[in-house]
């Protein structure tokens, strides 16, 4: 199936976490299954922070292998190919479906969801629905059997593999040099009243705290903590913590930043997975929801990942997670949290394993859309 055609459309909800997730994916069905693949999607500003020699002003480009086609209203008129990706339940134009219905043969539609740790998913996932007269199947990544995996590059996992301290330091140098037994942060999160007073908990660390910031959200209120107006690629020294600001990163040098970590925050859907591939300790700020529904979306993830966690250390990360994502006594629970680090990290560690044994996303989608050809999915 090398010559197998994949459209995926994209419309930007989250700044980064849709359409980093969508061009992970398309890069990889091109580079590991020589996908001809076309990514529609309709902000190519955020594109273009994660991937810069995207261009703004071109309604169609190539990019890594992968053509880029702007989606504004009139829809551009498009053949339909063997397999279309709609993600994250964003709705086709409506010519791209007449289209669909005007052409019979093989081809599978799917509808990408979320990812999500919860029960319910399993049972949800890889189901058929009606749409429009025309079958579309509900593809669940996920973190257990029965699920579709995450992504995770063939490359991306074989570089980490190979990753030393020395690559590590070279890498941070770049903004900072190594300081002898510091603490080594990536700091990546969504706006966070709990960020002031974690600051002042590393200004005041015994051990050297080295924080790695990408501007984004978090920068006006570390301004407003450290009382600096702090800018990108500005470094400033508070008592034991030294900060930098750094400019946006492309998909794979943020994952360069997390493999030199000791300790990664990351946020929402995309940094998520990739600090989950580094194989290191990780905070997940997720997404707030109205009425606290992430809380149990947290919980279903908090659930798998420390069921093989050392009982002590999944308490203190489980305790410091809660804090982070819904208040409490930080202070407490960060001073709990560093003697864990080595447990911790070697729980990562194996955890990115396991990972592997379930087949990537991309890997899984191959699979079963040509379970479906096989079996004849007419349109």
């Amino acid at each position: 199936m090398s010559t197998q055609s994949w459209d995926i459309f994209c419309r930007v909800v989250d700044n980064y976490g849709d359409i980093g997730v969508c061009w992970r994916l398309a890069r990889q069905l091109h580079a590991e299954y020589g996908c001809t693949v076309r990514l529609v999607v309709d902000d190519l500003a955020s594109f273009q922070r994660i991937q810069n020699d995207i261009a703004l002003d071109q309604s169609q480009q190539h990019c890594r292998g992968v053509e880029v086609l702007h989606w504004r209203e009139p829809a551009i008129e498009l053949e339909p190919s063997d397999v279309v990706i709609e993600a994250f339940a964003c709705d086709l134009p409506a010519s791209y479906i007449a289209a669909m219905k005007a052409t019979l043969g093989d081809r599978v539609w799917l509808n990408l969801e979320y990812l999500s740790a919860e029960d319910w998913v399993i049972g949800c996932h890889g189901l058929p629905s009606p749409a429009q007269g025309l079958p579309k199947f509900f593809f669940f990544p996920g973190f257990v059997d029965g699920t579709g995996g995450v992504l995770g590059e063939r490359v991306q996992r074989m570089a980490r593999a190979e990753w030393t301290e020395a690559d590590a330091d070279a890498y941070l140098a770049q903004w900072q040099m190594t300081q002898v037994n510091s603490i080594r942060i990536s700091l990546f999160a969504y706006a966070n009243s709990a960020l002031a007073e974690l600051l002042q908990l590393w200004q005041q660390s015994p051990r050297p705290v080295q924080v790695f910031m990408p501007e984004g959200l978090l920068l006006p209120l570390a301004s407003a903590a450290l009382r600096q107006d702090l800018c990108v690629g500005q470094t400033i020294v508070c008592g034991s913590l030294t900060l930098t600001v750094l400019p946006m990163q492309s998909q794979d040098d943020y994952d360069r930043l997390l493999w030199s970590c000791d300790l990664n925050f990351v946020r929402g859907e995309d940094s998520f997975v990739r600090a989950q591939w580094a194989g290191l300790p990780m905070i997940w700020h997720i997404y707030p929801q109205d009425d606290d529904a992430h809380r149990v979306k947290l919980d279903a993830f908090l659930t798998h990942y420390l069921v093989t966690c050392p009982r002590e250390a999944a308490l203190v990360l489980n305790a410091f997670w809660q804090v982070w994502n819904h208040g409490g006594d930080l202070q407490a629970a960060w001073h709990k949290l560093l003697p864990a680090f080595p447990s911790l990290r070697s729980h990562a560690h194996g955890w990115a394993e396991q990972l592997l044994l379930r087949g990537d996303l991309a890997t899984n989608l191959v699979k079963f859309v040509n379970s479906k050809v096989k079996y004849g999915v007419k349109f």
